[in-house]
């Protein structure tokens, strides 16, 4: 709940951007570099006068939505495959199995940062990168899933009617295999997260001057002696959103997980 919470706040926090953060994100002033926390600016200044905590407060949406989109491509790739290899099974498993491996065989963000760098950098292709990578776990999931579930009695009772393969995949192994498919897709929205921080930080993710909590990280690198709020607070949401999304994984396993109760 207390993930839930915390995941909830940072929602509105990107919601509602434009009417919270005390100054324009993209403002600068040359008076104000790198001043430390105050009364005009509450989390600080960066290295061109731009208040920290807008900055923090619209880098939430690239964060939240890079999280958001990138599972949601995962999940739209990777669970029909899934399902047509754990249902079809022999030749049509085999080769998507082969290809699964292949793919697992790279490190995630490996991967990602290729990709990245072949489409060029953007948000936009982050995401994209991000969610292709992320495929091959929710492939072998759905499959696994499947492979349970099409052995069980109810549904060999409903191939035993006559019912047709698309009505016995959809209307009787997907919903028993939801559950854990959320699961999953809450703690890869957390990986998702820091992969987009991390490709942001290598210059791949949301362009400067956009903010985006991983460039905050990259800009902060350098002056963390003289402005160490620049790299504590962007460091810090980051932090905090991960182990949030993390807690509220765990918490629905543990809900949906019959096995658990």
């Amino acid at each position: 709940m207390f993930g839930l919470a915390v995941v909830m706040s940072f929602v509105l926090i990107a919601l509602l951007a434009p009417w919270i953060a005390p100054h324009d994100p993209l403002a600068t002033s040359w008076g104000a570099v790198r001043q430390a926390p105050g009364a005009a600016y509450p989390l600080g200044a960066d290295e061109l006068g731009r208040d920290v905590l807008s900055r923090i407060i619209w880098g939430a949406r690239a964060s939240i939505l890079a999280g958001v989109v990138s599972v949601s491509i995962s999940l739209s790739l990777g669970v029909p495959i899934g399902m047509l290899a754990g249902y079809l099974g022999r030749w049509v498993d085999a080769l998507i199995s082969r290809i699964t491996d292949a793919m697992l065989a790279c490190p995630f963000l490996i991967l990602a940062i290729a990709l990245a760098a072949f489409l060029g950098p953007s948000l936009t292709n982050a995401m994209i990168a991000i969610g292709v990578s992320a495929t091959p776990a929710f492939i072998r999931l759905t499959r696994a899933q499947v492979l349970a579930a099409k052995s069980e009695d109810y549904v060999e009772a409903a191939r035993a009617l006559g019912n047709p393969h698309l009505r016995i995949a959809l209307r009787h192994i997907f919903p028993n295999i939801v559950a854990p498919l959320i699961v999953q897709a809450t703690l890869a929205i957390a990986a998702a997260v820091i992969a987009e921080a991390s490709l942001s930080f290598l210059g791949l993710g949301q362009q400067p001057p956009a903010p985006s909590w991983g460039s905050m990280l990259n800009t902060a690198r350098n002056y963390v002696d003289q402005a160490p709020w620049m790299a504590i607070w962007p460091g810090l949401s980051i932090f905090l959103l991960v182990l949030s999304f993390n807690l509220v994984g765990d918490g629905l396993r543990d809900a949906l997980d019959p096995r658990q109760k």
